[in-house]
């Protein structure tokens, strides 16, 4: 972990709870494995509806978005955060904010390296990793709530 990689960070919310750009690079520098250049891009739940629908005919705004640019070296690509819906899941779960963004954003940097959650097995992979990392970095369990129950 660790790899060298350009980041930038845009933020195109008015929502002042959003990390800092060193926070964002520090849990992208932990999840890294391989040289990329990443655009990480913080937006508004409307945003974040219209990309959700263009690109997976999901008619909501949802947490976290990943678009890897294929066949780069290095890797390329962009993450997309929803402030509004990471806010909302985070009171909804009982869970700090900034954990929350943490964890959300190592998880899109783990779909850019080629992870997924599309059945049990890689699922658990993927789980794994994103608590080891979260773990390392001092934050609990992100799939754990308070009283140790799974949470997804």
């Amino acid at each position: 972990m660790g790899q060298p990689f350009k980041l930038f960070v845009q933020y195109t919310t008015d929502n002042k709870d959003t990390p800092t750009r060193p926070q964002f690079r520090r849990w992208v520098k932990a999840a890294l494995m391989q040289e990329a250049h990443i655009v990480l891009r913080i937006v508004d739940e409307s945003e974040g509806l219209e990309l959700n629908s263009r690109y997976r005919k999901k008619k909501y705004a949802t947490n976290v978005l990943t678009f890897t640019y294929d066949e780069t070296q290095p890797l390329s690509g962009d993450i997309v955060l929803c402030a509004a819906v990471v806010e909302k899941e985070a009171q909804q779960q009982h869970k700090d904010l900034t954990a929350h963004y943490a964890h959300l954003t190592v998880h899109g940097i783990l779909h850019l390296q080629g992870y997924d959650h599309n059945d049990d097995t890689e699922a658990t992979i993927m789980e794994q990793l994103e608590t080891k990392i979260l773990t390392q970095l001092g934050y609990n369990d992100p799939y754990k709530t308070q009283s140790n129950d799974t949470l997804y």
